[in-house]
């Protein structure tokens, strides 16, 4: 019988994906599972195959095979058992993807301890918070950062160099796997301020199973694939669909190290011969603003992208540069993926702006206030059904008569002015096609007559000015419909973004009340 991987159509999708399919791709079972023996032992054979390329920022590029990442993993592990570590332990780690990051992601893992990676731009709040948190006993990190890690109490900080390495290189390069599918892997922290604290979410080793829907029909992933995933892996989209998802396919991952520059991903994408990439919306705007896409040339076939949506400008770029259309997944770190558009799928059109369909198997809904389906192009919530009943996921969407599901922004991302009902989303895409306005965040703000009116926080190349303002103005009620344009614009350097690189839309709405506030008194 045919696995899911040797299917490529949307029909076989729908014919054939169920559980039972996915758990056929694994060497474990619904009472044992490990991750890092999915994603790395089963894969090491002795052969030297490349399991990940790095892409560093300064310019060279680092290659780890299976057969390095699984011994190095090993012995990780038994050095975490001769320093005490306890399955269930959390390990924390704030590294950037190397060879440390991996034999400390997969070697906790292997053990059965818990994996808790963090993000290397975290500020010592930013730590503190987390660590707090999750307790972790032991904190991996490197030499730079290891100052700022020690200040925060009750851990023990391990720096990741090259006397690490030697020093496990005594342990043998096997380990015995003994954790249970239910057993917790993966302590996952959302991204978000460092004064606010995201939920960490709790995944156990069966996740790596349930994440292969998304992986199969979210970034198309096939084993042949030459994949790569710019997102930082200390995210859920890096982790699981840039890292864990290919790994366990046995498939070459590529990723980024180091302060992101779009000219060095392209450069990457065109030595690597890369033929599927996943990456955030940001990642191809950057790519589109640095203008340096001539240059490079590529042999993609499949693309994907998540975070939130692409602008039109932005899609334009795409399908000029790299001449396939590209795939919006939908979902957030508490849910997963639930909407995908089927990369790959020779029967499956690709709608520009869309998120898709629903994953196999998973029901979605777009629904008024009070509970009722919404009819094809009017904006509701969108709602997952989970077990007994609708679960929201604090999204507004609308559906297409085909049944493809729209983004329409987060629920406390609606402007209401003077009874219109406005969507800062949609504002914002229609200013991204002005060939001035590099990037751009819309809020409502507070206005005494309107109750809210629209405001734009514009980042250009453009000398500001009231003309300029006019201008945008203008160009928005053209497009768009005369009450629906931004009322006030500020021009600013840059835009707030949390740490995985989405508009931080909060954070403006906040100055705002505070400005107000201080303004009142």
């Amino acid at each position: 019988m045919a696995k899911l991987t040797e299917y490529s159509t949307y029909a076989e999708a729908q014919a054939h994906a169920n559980s039972g399919a996915l758990w056929e791709l694994f060497d474990g079972d619904r009472e044992h599972l490990n991750i890092a023996h999915e994603c790395m032992k089963r894969h090491a054979d002795g052969s030297g195959r490349t399991a990940v390329r790095i892409a560093h920022a300064d310019g060279h590029d680092e290659i780890l095979s299976f057969d390095d990442i699984a011994a190095g993993s090993a012995r990780f592990a038994h050095w975490l058992e001769e320093n005490g570590i306890q399955p269930g332990d959390r390990i924390a780690f704030m590294l950037e993807p190397s060879l440390p990051f991996y034999i400390s992601l997969f070697g906790a893992m292997m053990m059965g301890a818990i994996s808790v990676p963090l993000f290397t731009l975290f500020g010592l709040d930013g730590l503190r918070l987390r660590v707090d948190d999750c307790k972790p006993t032991l904190l991996i990190t490197n030499s730079e950062k290891a100052e700022m890690a020690r200040q925060v109490e009750g851990i023990r900080v391990v720096v990741a160099d090259a006397g690490l390495l030697d020093e496990i290189k005594r342990f043998p390069d096997t380990y015995q796997t003994t954790t249970r599918a239910d057993d917790l892997a993966v302590f996952q922290y959302t991204s978000g301020t460092t004064r606010e604290l995201p939920a960490a979410v709790k995944h156990t080793h069966r996740a790596l199973v349930t994440l292969m829907f998304a992986a199969l029909y979210g970034t198309g992933i096939r084993p042949g694939d030459e994949f790569f995933c710019p997102s930082s892996p200390a995210w859920g989209h890096g982790l699981w669909h840039g890292t864990l998802a290919p790994l366990a396919l046995g498939v070459t991952t590529g990723t980024y190290a180091g302060r992101f520059d779009a000219a060095r991903l392209m450069q990457a994408l065109q030595d690597y011969r890369i033929t599927n990439m996943s990456a955030a919306a940001t990642h191809y705007r950057m790519m589109k603003n640095c203008g340096r896409a001539g240059d490079y040339r590529f042999c993609i076939r499949k693309l994907s992208y998540t975070g939130e949506p692409i602008d039109p400008a932005t899609l334009e770029f795409i399908d000029a540069t790299f001449h396939v259309p590209v795939c919006s997944m939908y979902g957030t770190t508490e849910i997963g993926v639930v909407l995908v558009n089927y990369p790959g799928a020779s029967d499956f059109v690709v709608k520009p702006g869309s998120l898709g369909k629903p994953v196999p198997g998973l029901k979605l809904q777009v629904q008024n206030p009070d509970g009722s389906p919404t009819p094809p192009g009017v904006v509701g919530e969108l709602m997952l059904w989970r077990r007994d009943g609708w679960e929201t996921t604090k999204d507004l969407a609308k559906i297409d008569e085909d049944g493809y599901f729209y983004h329409c922004g987060r629920a406390d991302d609606v402007i209401i002015s003077a009874g219109w009902t406005m969507s800062a989303v949609e504002i914002e895409n229609t200013l991204l096609k002005h060939d001035d306005v590099m990037e751009v965040a819309v809020i409502g703000v507070p206005d005494a007559t309107r109750g809210q009116v629209v405001k734009a926080f514009v980042v250009t190349d453009r000398a500001p000015g009231a003309e300029f303002v006019e201008e945008l103005q203008n160009y928005t009620r053209e497009r768009l419909a005369q009450h629906e344009f931004p009322r006030h614009i500020e021009f600013v350097n840059e835009l707030p973004k949390t740490p995985a690189g989405k508009v931080h839309r909060k954070v403006l709405r906040d100055r705002e009340a505070a400005a107000a506030a201080s303004t009142n008194h």
